[in-house]
C-alpha cells in the first residue's frame, strides 16, 4: 500500500473551510437584509398592523362552595339561571350613552326605563342605590329572572342590542331549608370593587373583576374558602375583535364547601319561637309605661356547652338573603337600611348590645367568693338598700330575710349583691380610693370575658362594655364639655345627671357599683358573650370561642380540614363554687324564678340550669333576658323592650328544648321526636361527584307525615341525597311561594 504524504490533504480541507465560510457569510447577510427589509423599510407597516393585535382574557367564574348545615342541608348554593348584561364601555360609546338600546331593553324584559339605567349607574357617595359598586369594566347584570323567550329576544336581534348579552350563569341561592332563614349568619355577597382588586393583587388570592365577594356572615369570613379560583382563557385578536391564537388557559378551580355547625331544624324553631315569642309580648301591657311592650328587636342563640359550637342563632328583625342575589332593588334597600325597618341587617346576636339584668349575677357571685364571701353565709334579703338617701329596690319589693349567695341566684335578690357591693366600695376606699382599688366585681367581669370580643367566626363582633374605673375615666373626658354646658343642678331628672357627671363624673360612685352588681348602669353585654359564659359554667368552666364553621371540605370531598374548638379562658371559680353555682342555677328552674315555666320538665334525667333576667333601660321599656343551660347545650335569649326574662324569653326557650330533647308538655320524652338530643358529631360526606352523604338519621314515618302535612319539604323530614357545589335549577315562583310558606311552631 502506498503511503500518501498527509500534507495532501491540506489543500482540500481547506477549500471546505473557505466555501463554509462563504456560505455562513450568505446566509448572515440574506438575514441581514430580511432583517432590514422588515424592520427599516417596511416596519412603519408591520408596526401598524402589529398594533390592532392584542390580548384578550375571557374569565369562566368559579362555582361558589355551598355552605352546609352539619348533617348536609345545603343553607347557601348554586342554581343556574338566565341572567341579562349590559356591557357599560360599549353603552358609552353610543351617541347616546346606550340610553336608547336600555330602553328597548326593558321593553323587553317588562321593566321600566329607568329601574334599567338605575342598574348600570355607578355607585358614589351621593348616588343611593340601585346602583353599581364592582368594576365598570366588567358586565353589569340587570336581571337574573329573565324567561327563556326574553334571552331569545336578545339574542336573535343582537343588532338591535349592542352591549347587551343573556346566558345561564350560576347564581347564589339560599334555599332556607324548611322555613329556616339564617339571613344574619350567612351574609351575602355583591361585586368586587377596583379597591378591592387592588388591595388584592399582591396578595395569594387576589380578585378579577368578575367575582362576587362575601360582605357579611360567613360568606364574608369564609370568602377565600368559598370563593374558587376562576379560569382564564386568553385570546390573540385582530383589531377587528377576530380571534387569531390562543395564548394560553387556566382552568376554572370550584371553591371548597363549608360545613357547618348549624342545624336547619333548630335554625328554624329558633327563628319561629322568637318571633312568636315577640308577637305575644306585643299584646302584653306595660303597667311603666301604660302602654303595650315594643317588643321591637330580640336574638337567640343555641350552642354546644362542651366545645361552643352554634346550633342556631336568629335575629329579629330579620330579612331574605336572597334580595341581594342579582342586585338589590331601592326599595328592599331602604327597607333594609331604613330607621324604619329597626336594621334586620344587624345580627342581634354578636351586634346587640344590652344591659344584661339578673342573668349577669353569676358574675357577681363569683367576685363575692372571689373578694372572700362564703356562699353558703348569711347575707340579707331586703325589700330595699339604702345609700346616701337613695333607695335601692328589690324586685317587687320582696323580702326573704337571711339567705346564701345560692339562694340569692334562685328568687333573684338584688339587695344581697347591692350590699355586698357596697361593702367592696368602701373597702376600696370609696369615692376617693387610696392605693390600687381591688375592683374585685369589676375584674371578675373581665375574666368571664366581658369587654371583649368571644372570638366567633363571624365579623364585625362588638365588645360590649364593662364600666370600670378606665372606662369611666376615659367616657368622662370625651363627654365632660357636653355634661357640664347641658347640666343644671335643679333641672329635670337627664339635666341633673349630666351636672353630676360634670363634677365627678370619673370617680366611681357607690350608686354606680350597686348597679353594675345586678347587670344594669353602663353595663353592655351580647347575647353571644353569656351564651359562652352559660356554657363554660354547664362545661366545668371552660370559655371556649363560638364558631359557626365546622369543616371546610373540597369540591370532590377529598380533602376536609376540620375547625377545631378554641379557648380563650377559663372561669375564675374554684370547683367546689362552680358545683355551688351550677346547684343553685338548677334551682332557679325547678324553685327559683323560672320554676313556672318548666313545670313538667324532667329534671331528673335532662338537669335544667336557668337565670332570669329583667333590664331597665332609661327612656325604654325592660329588655327580656334568659340564659340556660343543660349538659349538652346553652340557650341564651334577649327581646329588647319585651318585659320580663321568664315572662316574654321564657315560653320560646322551653319550647326550643321541648324540640332539642322530644320533651312533651306532660315531660315524656320521645326519642323519635327529638331533633337533637346529642349534639350531631360526625361530618356529612361530600362525594367525589358532589353528591352528599349525610350522617345517618332514623327513619320516623310519623314525623315524616307530620311533617308534609305542615308544609315542611321532605329534606327536613329525612335528609336526601343532594349535590353541591353545581348549579341547580328552581323556578322562581315556586321558590318564591316556599319562602312566603308560614312555619309551624315547632318541628315535629
Amino acid at each position: 500500500m502506498t503511503n500518501i504524504p498527509e500534507t495532501g490533504r491540506t489543500p482540500r480541507v481547506q477549500i471546505r473551510l473557505v466555501v463554509i465560510q462563504i456560505l455562513v457569510l450568505s446566509l448572515l447577510g440574506t438575514l441581514g437584509g430580511r432583517l432590514w427589509y422588515l424592520q427599516i423599510r417596511e416596519g412603519e407597516e408591520y408596526a401598524k398592523e402589529a398594533s390592532g393585535n392584542h390580548v384578550q382574557q375571557v374569565v369562566d367564574p368559579a362555582v361558589r362552595g355551598s355552605i352546609l348545615d352539619a348533617r348536609g342541608v345545603p343553607l347557601a348554593d348554586n342554581e343556574t339561571r338566565l341572567v341579562v348584561s349590559a356591557s357599560r364601555t360599549e353603552l358609552l360609546k353610543m351617541k347616546d350613552d346606550g340610553k336608547g338600546v336600555l330602553t328597548k331593553l326593558a321593553g323587553v324584559l317588562g321593566m321600566k326605563p329607568k329601574e334599567v339605567m338605575e342598574k348600570v349607574r355607578l355607585c358614589d357617595a351621593e348616588t343611593p342605590q340601585p346602583c353599581w359598586n364592582g368594576s365598570p369594566y366588567q358586565p353589569i347584570p340587570i336581571t337574573d329572572e329573565a324567561t327563556a323567550k326574553q334571552a331569545l329576544q336578545i339574542r336573535e336581534r343582537a343588532e338591535d342590542f349592542p352591549g347587551i348579552t343573556a346566558e345561564p350563569q350560576a347564581v347564589r341561592r339560599y334555599p332556607g331549608p324548611g322555613g329556616s332563614n339564617t339571613a344574619q349568619v350567612l351574609g351575602y355577597l355583591s361585586p368586587v370593587t377596583d379597591e378591592e382588586i387592588t388591595q388584592a393583587q399582591d396578595t395569594d388570592s387576589p380578585y378579577l373583576r368578575s367575582d362576587q365577594v362575601g360582605r357579611s356572615g360567613i360568606e364574608r369570613q369564609y370568602d377565600k374558602e368559598l370563593r374558587g379560583k376562576a379560569g382564564v382563557t386568553r385570546y390573540e385578536v385582530d383589531n377587528l375583535g377576530r380571534v387569531i391564537g390562543e395564548a394560553e388557559a387556566d382552568a376554572a378551580q370550584p371553591g371548597s364547601n363549608l360545613v357547618t355547625s348549624i342545624d336547619a331544624r333548630v335554625q328554624r324553631v329558633a327563628e319561629y319561637e322568637l318571633n312568636e315569642a315577640m308577637k305575644t309580648a306585643r299584646k302584653e301591657w306595660d303597667r311603666n309605661t301604660q302602654q303595650r311592650y315594643k317588643a321591637d328587636a330580640g336574638a337567640v342563640v343555641v350552642m354546644e356547652a362542651k366545645t361552643g359550637r352554634i346550633v342556631a342563632m336568629a335575629s329579629n328583625p330579620t330579612y331574605d338573603p336572597n334580595a341581594w342575589v342579582g342586585g338589590i332593588s331601592a326599595k328592599d334597600y331602604k327597607q333594609l337600611t331604613g330607621k324604619s325597618s329597626n336594621y334586620p341587617l344587624l345580627n342581634r346576636a354578636i351586634q346587640g348590645q344590652a344591659a344584661p339584668g339578673s342573668i349577669f349575677k353569676v358574675v357577681s357571685t363569683a367576685a363575692a367568693v372571689q373578694a372572700g364571701y362564703d356562699f353558703d353565709g348569711r347575707y340579707n334579703c331586703s325589700s330595699s338598700y339604702s345609700v346616701g338617701g337613695q333607695v335601692f329596690k328589690n324586685f317587687e319589693s320582696q323580702n326573704h330575710g337571711p339567705i346564701g349567695l345560692g339562694r340569692a341566684l334562685e328568687v333573684s335578690c338584688d339587695t344581697v349583691y347591692y350590699q355586698l357591693a357596697h361593702n367592696e366600695w368602701k373597702k376600696d376606699g370609696g369615692i376617693n380610693p387610696k392605693g390600687k382599688p381591688k375592683d374585685y366585681f369589676y375584674k371578675a367581669a373581665h375574666q368571664f370575658g366581658l369587654g371583649a370580643e368571644t372570638g366567633i367566626d363571624l365579623p364585625n363582633e362588638v365588645t360590649g362594655r364593662v364600666p370600670d374605673r378606665q372606662w369611666k375615666q376615659s367616657y368622662w373626658e370625651a363627654n365632660k364639655d357636653a355634661w357640664c354646658k347641658t347640666g343644671k343642678k335643679d333641672g329635670d331628672y337627664v339635666e341633673k345627671i349630666a351636672y353630676e357627671n360634670c363634677l365627678e363624673g370619673n370617680e366611681m360612685r357607690a350608686g354606680d357599683e350597686i348597679n353594675y352588681s345586678i347587670g344594669q348602669g353602663d353595663t353592655l353585654v351580647t347575647p353571644i358573650q353569656m351564651a359562652t359564659i352559660y356554657a363554660a359554667i354547664s362545661n366545668g368552666g371552660t370559655l371556649y370561642d363560638p364558631t359557626v364553621g365546622k369543616a371546610i371540605v373540597s369540591a370532590d370531598g377529598k380533602q376536609v380540614s376540620e375547625i377545631q374548638p378554641k379557648s380563650h379562658g377559663k372561669l375564675p371559680v374554684n370547683k367546689q363554687t362552680l358545683a355551688q353555682m351550677d346547684e343553685a342555677l338548677a334551682g332557679v328552674a325547678t324553685r327559683g324564678t323560672a320554676a313556672w315555666r318548666f313545670g313538667g320538665w324532667p329534671q331528673d334525667k335532662i338537669e335544667m340550669h336557668a337565670k332570669t333576667g329583667t333590664a331597665e333601660v332609661y327612656g325604654k321599656q325592660t329588655t327580656s333576658w334568659f340564659a340556660t343551660y343543660t349538659k349538652d347545650y346553652a340557650i341564651v335569649m334577649t327581646i329588647s323592650q319585651g318585659g320580663t326574662g321568664s315572662g316574654a324569653s321564657g315560653p320560646a326557650v322551653r319550647n326550643i328544648y321541648d324540640a332539642l330533647y322530644g320533651v312533651s308538655d306532660d315531660g315524656a320524652i320521645s326519642k323519635k321526636n327529638a331533633l337533637l338530643p346529642t349534639p350531631q358529631k360526625k361530618l356529612p360526606k361530600i362525594q367525589t361527584d358532589g353528591s352528599i352523604a349525610s350522617p345517618k338519621v332514623a327513619k320516623d314515618p310519623a314525623k315524616d307525615q307530620r311533617a308534609s302535612q305542615e308544609g315542611v319539604p321532605e329534606e327536613d323530614g329525612q335528609q336526601q341525597a343532594a349535590t353541591v357545589g353545581t348549579p341547580t335549577t328552581e323556578n322562581r315562583e315556586t321558590r318564591r311561594r316556599r319562602q312566603r310558606r308560614r312555619r309551624p311552631r315547632r318541628l315535629t
